[in-house]
């Protein structure tokens, strides 16, 4: 069986818009804490073009600290309830099993774990038992520390077998292979030269593994370390690297501005169309 989130072959690549129901994300830190605020937003995304929402309510910022389980819940499983109730896709953001757990209830039909079923020992059974998607992401070490010096050999071979371990572990598991989307992690414990290298890398992964790849670039900090461009000011940059991942065969763009990213995405998903 296929994965709904490959990309069709003279389609657009899919957008997933990004929701932080957190006071302390990178980006948007702040801005997306009341609940009715939060819903709103994902209905303005999804109308400009978001074919998923992906609500996240624990900072995976560089240094950033973990909050509880109560916590996390408290933030988004009501923000989940508002967009799946107004009828739209939603995937949560969590490393922790409970979390999962309960934002499938709530309607949530994909999990985009950062730390690929990890972190928390009862997430595999979450994923499998419920049937949903999971996206499995590379990350070197854990937000707190992952960018404290993080070190490579050969960036795309590691993130490679690390990447393939998940998805054996997943379908030892009983994860359908149609419900697997990989993500390379840029800036997930990751030097400037690594996030370029995985980049470039995007076709590889495709060959390799043959199952969706998501690109999370929006506004990274690897773009300020070319340009100098502050966080809040770094949309040019994020349509250029966004272009190229389609070009080379990304399936699925996490942006933060979706009705800008997503003009982008439609040019570069036409003059890449196979």
């Amino acid at each position: 069986m296929k994965s709904r989130w490959h990309r069709p072959a003279n389609g657009d690549a899919w957008i997933m818009g990004v929701l932080n129901c957190t006071p302390d994300s990178f980006s948007d830190g702040g801005s997306y804490i009341d609940v009715d605020r939060a819903v709103a937003h994902g209905l303005a995304m999804h109308g400009s073009g978001a074919a998923i929402i992906d609500v996240g309510g624990e900072s995976t910022r560089p240094g950033s600290e973990p909050i509880s389980v109560d916590e996390e819940l408290k933030r988004v499983i009501p923000v989940i309830h508002g967009l799946v109730a107004a009828g739209y896709k939603v995937s949560v953001d969590s490393m922790k099993a409970e979390v999962m757990r309960q934002a499938v209830d709530a309607g949530a039909t994909l999990v985009n774990d950062v730390s690929a079923l990890t972190h928390d020992p009862e997430s595999l059974g979450v994923v499998a038992d419920t049937g949903v998607d999971v996206c499995l992401m590379h990350m070197q070490g854990m937000p707190s520390t992952m960018q404290h010096k993080p070190e490579y050999g050969a960036v795309v071979d590691e993130v490679c077998d690390y990447l393939e371990q998940r998805m054996n572990a997943c379908l030892r598991a009983g994860i359908r292979q149609s419900s697997i989307l990989i993500d390379p992690g840029i800036g997930f414990g990751k030097r400037l030269e690594d996030n370029l290298a995985l980049i470039r890398a995007t076709g590889l992964f495709k060959q390799r593994f043959g199952v969706p790849l998501l690109l999370g670039l929006s506004r990274k900090s690897f773009i300020g370390q070319l340009t100098g461009a502050p966080v809040e000011d770094r949309e040019i940059e994020t349509a250029v690297a966004g272009a190229i991942g389609i070009s080379l065969g990304a399936d699925i763009l996490r942006v933060h501005d979706v009705a800008l990213q997503s003009r982008a995405i439609r040019v570069a998903s036409a003059l890449s169309a196979r």
